[in-house]
């Protein structure tokens, strides 16, 4: 059975930084892909960043470059996203992904076939 289960979602102030996790079960994490998106209310849901299944190669939306950082650690099975000097912007479900095998990662959520539930993250002051 795949799982995909997201922690670290919080309340955080503007300028502030937050680490998502996610812990992948049930398939071969060392040559999967694995993305974050996020919805914000009353929009659709956009990529945030991803990793390649090689771990040599990860990607970035423009919205969050210089900002956001993602790890994929293949002995801890998980995958982790560094989110920093966040945003009001920033608010919204964050979920984790997780797809085949792709050395170039793709930020479109077609390209994969596991989610997590989601975790909240809520930019205020």
């Amino acid at each position: 059975q795949v799982q995909l289960v997201e922690s670290g979602g919080a309340l955080v102030q503007p300028g502030g930084s937050l680490r998502l996790s996610c812990v992948v079960s049930g398939l071969p994490f060392h040559i999967t892909t694995v993305g974050w998106f996020r919805q914000a209310p009353g929009k659709e849901r956009e990529g945030v960043s991803c990793a390649g299944s090689t771990n040599d190669f990860t990607a970035h939306a423009d919205s969050v470059k210089g900002r956001f950082f993602i790890t994929k650690d293949v002995d801890k099975r998980t995958v982790t996203l560094e989110m920093n000097n966040l945003i009001p912007e920033d608010t919204g479900v964050y979920s984790c992904a997780a797809g085949g095998p792709m050395r170039v990662c793709e930020l479109e959520s077609v390209a994969y076939g596991h989610w997590g539930q989601g975790t909240q993250v809520t930019v205020s002051s």
